[in-house]
């Protein structure tokens, strides 16, 4: 067994605990290869942020549970280099079981995430005290969830949203002990969170999604005060990526996202954690398919991969500066 300390990351408790007070939240930014763990820690050494580097199964399987524990102790070391030594969370996104949060807490992952909510309630709290258990042994921390977001993302899919049910928090945080919990009030995962016909438009004809439900946020406050929230699928979907992307090729149709000023307004609450995938994604594509559409004789990995680890990193900085307010809390 590998402890996350002797690698050099922290858990989530602290860094939860002054992001409330201080209202902001944690940026809990995904990756999968190199280029983008560069950007991210880039990002939060020139912003000096906090950051939790996320890993969903999917990515474990893509790149290798070893190497990522190496990049993982890579970044805390890269940091420095970089001349900030920012605080560093390795936290598994969306296990679906005891096995795999018990391998990442093996593994040396400061933080793990059991995902119950499709299961019965019963189940779901029976599965996050197991889980929570054997993580609380080894100083490590985890994140439940109670209600179901729609869209796909990785090797997690559903059609449907389920809004988190106030009255069963409370209950749940006590009986599982989990330390933050991840809550559905109308985010969602992927590119297209929204069908056309569940949006407006605005005076520049623009898209605009059903606002976030922060009655529920706040009813869900109001019954475990000072307790971390979790907003997953809250990426806001830029559309100058995907009109980048559908200049030089690509067909996404009908993509939109969460807007900005409805994250801010939710970091300043108990959400002391807002986890960002898509809109990476999307930053990347467009930096990769400008490349190939403008130098199409161009086959060094490093000529388009660059670009596009430089236009993460400033999505990110814009990110941390501009919506989670994490700049100069690290």
């Amino acid at each position: 067994m590998i402890s996350y300390k002797d690698l050099g990351l922290v858990n989530s408790k602290d860094l939860f605990r002054n992001a409330m007070a201080g209202k902001y939240a944690i940026p809990a930014f995904n990756f999968n290869n190199m280029e983008q763990m560069q950007a991210i820690i880039q990002a939060c050494v020139e912003t000096k942020s906090p950051v939790i580097l996320q890993v969903s199964s999917g990515a474990r399987k893509y790149a290798n549970q070893t190497l990522l524990r190496y990049m993982a102790q890579g970044a805390v070391e890269y940091a420095k280099e970089l001349g900030f030594s920012v605080p560093v969370v390795l936290h598994l996104d969306h296990g679906d079981s005891f096995e795999l949060c018990k391998s990442c807490i093996d593994f040396g992952f400061s933080s793990v995430m059991i995902d119950g909510s499709h299961f019965s309630y019963d189940e779901n709290v029976a599965l996050t005290r197991k889980v929570v258990e054997y993580a609380h042994a080894h100083d490590v921390t985890v994140e439940g969830e109670l209600g179901v977001l729609a869209g796909v993302e990785d090797e997690v899919s559903a059609e449907h949203h389920t809004y988190t049910r106030p009255e069963e928090v409370e209950d749940f945080v006590n009986k599982t002990g989990v330390d933050s919990l991840a809550i559905s009030i109308g985010t969602s995962h992927g590119a297209n969170k929204f069908k056309p016909e569940q949006c407006s438009r605005n005076a520049e004809g623009v898209l605009v999604p059903p606002p976030l439900r922060f009655d529920i946020l706040e009813e869900i406050e109001r019954r475990i005060p000072g307790f971390a929230i979790v907003l997953h699928g809250a990426s806001s979907v830029p559309q100058e990526y995907v009109a980048t992307i559908n200049k030089y090729g690509g067909a996404l149709k009908d993509a939109v996202g969460i807007p900005e000023e409805q994250l801010r307004r939710a970091a300043a609450s108990a959400v002391c954690k807002i986890n960002i995938d898509s809109d990476g994604r999307l930053a990347m594509t467009a930096a990769v398919r400008e490349v190939f559409a403008n130098k199409p004789g161009e086959f060094d990995p490093r000529k388009y991969l660059g670009p596009a680890r430089d236009s993460l990193k400033e999505l990110y900085k814009h990110k941390i500066v501009n919506v989670l307010g994490s700049a100069g809390k690290a």
